[in-house]
């Protein structure tokens, strides 16, 4: 009674009391207490707020970080706090979002938080152009991250250092009330201010932050770079251990960016570690996807997205001869002029052709490409337009094993067992939301084919009942196996 009436009066007495008592953790050495940390969970209770020694070692736990301050990574606070880090994501810190906003527009690439203001394409492009880092500040934010985190190995950054006046092509656009000029003239002044801020910090016009994450970060593996240019991949190129590269040039209602064979050559002769390699809205031709195959031997899976390729690519898929997956995504066209038959070569270690909302109207160039993937022994269609009975008969020499086909709605009953019933190695069967494509136009021998499947997924429509409509033939009998109850 006395002790708690002497700390009521005197409280300074208690905080002394515990102050005085040792923090039990002080004789653990830092390692040790990091595996310790590394066991305890991040949330609820983060114990980065215990105290300043566990908000250090915290910090060195961190590995991956999604940036949306630019300032945190300028300032030095983001390398300081977690100097450990290997995996840095800065593509929505490149475009500052405007403040009290809560629109967002996004796609498979990036995502942008707009102003109530922007309501139209053009406006979109005119909006990322004002909203995005100046070029001094974009080099100075990497050559912080080059110089400090030199163990990074992967890495996704907006490189804004192009005059968007120039590569936005804004002038080029259909003048409509007189939105399109206004807005070409507005870029015309944000170009003409970021070259001006430029020269006044004293960076040249070369591409100096991704030229410092190249020289510093020798163990960079993975890197994605929006509004890539041949000045950005010039930059690039001394990356010499890349094994996984996404480049994106120009986006639909985005931005309007573009790479050509010039930097995808650069490219090709010092990044000759490649696996995988994306190109988006690349404005390449034979010459780039043939340096590309020639000089990375290890490359394994080619992506093209919106490409607009020059006459004649087609042939250069040949030069990758370890190539094990194609795939075509949002292509209007795939090959109007591919050239004679005997000069298109082949793919020997193609396994897997996917082909994702192209256009395959075009025959010829459709025809061209199954001439090139004829080893493949996996083809997916989905979302493909103009994908007809005639221009999927043209896969019946291919050595599929496994085919899926998913949004094809021009594909018929009698176009599809043709084909199936040419495929002889076929194992693998998957048609999902095929709506031509009718039940009650499955013939016995069609059906006879579906019993041997190792694997069948059946769903052209939502009122699909394939066992009740081909009741007779003993359909799924040998699958049943493979999909047991729990």
């Amino acid at each position: 009674m006395q002790l708690q009436e002497s700390q009521e009066k005197n409280p300074g007495s208690k905080i002394d009391q515990d102050k005085s008592t040792s923090d039990l953790t002080l004789g653990l050495s830092d390692n040790l207490f990091l595996k310790i940390l590394e066991k305890l969970p991040q949330a609820p209770y983060p114990c980065s707020l215990v105290c300043k020694r566990w908000f250090r070692l915290h910090g060195l736990l961190r590995h991956s970080i999604k940036l949306k301050e630019w300032s945190f990574l300028e300032s030095g606070q983001m390398t300081s706090r977690f100097p450990n880090l290997t995996d840095v994501d800065l593509t929505i810190a490149c475009v500052p979002p405007p403040k009290n906003s809560a629109i967002f527009l996004t796609n498979q690439f990036l995502r942008i938080q707009l102003s109530p203001e922007v309501y139209d394409p053009f406006l979109i492009e005119k909006f990322i152009l004002e909203q995005q880092l100046l070029p001094s500040s974009l080099d100075m934010g990497l050559k912080i991250l080059a110089e400090c985190c030199q163990g990074l190995q992967r890495l996704c950054v907006v490189d804004v250092r192009r005059p968007a006046f120039d590569q936005f092509r804004l002038f080029r656009k259909p003048v409509m009330n007189g939105v399109h000029e206004e807005i070409g003239k507005e870029a015309s002044k944000v170009g003409l201010k970021q070259s001006t801020e430029e020269k006044k910090a004293g960076f040249p016009n070369t591409e100096i932050g991704l030229a410092c994450i190249a020289k510093n970060c020798q163990m960079l593996q993975e890197l994605e770079l929006h509004h890539c240019t041949d000045e950005s991949l010039s930059a690039i190129s001394a990356c010499h251990n890349l094994q996984i590269l996404r480049l994106v040039g120009s986006i639909e209602e985005f931005y309007h960016f573009s790479f050509s064979d010039i930097g995808l050559t650069k490219l090709a002769l010092n990044c000759k570690r490649l696996l995988k390699l994306e190109l988006s809205g690349c404005d390449g031709s034979y010459d780039g996807i043939a340096a590309i195959g020639q000089c990375c031997f290890m490359l394994e899976e080619l992506t093209l997205v919106n490409q607009d390729f020059d006459e004649g690519w087609i042939a250069a898929l040949s030069y990758c001869s370890n190539l094990k997956t194609l795939r075509l995504e949002n292509c209007k066209r795939i090959d109007t002029n591919p050239g004679p038959v005997e000069h298109l070569g082949f793919c020997p270690a193609l396994e897997r052709l996917q082909l994702v909302r192209c256009n395959l109207r075009d025959k010829v160039g459709f025809a061209a490409l199954v001439l090139v993937c004829a080893a493949v022994k996996e083809l997916e269609f989905q979302d493909c337009w103009g994908l007809e009975d005639e221009v999927f008969k043209l896969t019946i020499n291919c050595r599929v094993r496994r085919l899926s086909l998913e949004g094809c709605s021009l594909l018929s009953t009698a176009g599809l067992e043709t084909v199936l019933l040419g495929l002889k190695d076929l194992q693998r069967l998957r048609v999902v939301s095929c709506n031509n494509i009718k039940e009650t136009e499955i013939t016995p021998s069609l059906a006879s084919l579906f019993t041997v499947l190792k694997e069948f997924k059946w769903r052209p429509d939502t009122k699909s009942l394939l066992a009740a409509s081909i009741a007779g033939f003993e359909i799924g009998q040998k699958g049943r196996r493979y999909f047991k109850r729990a």
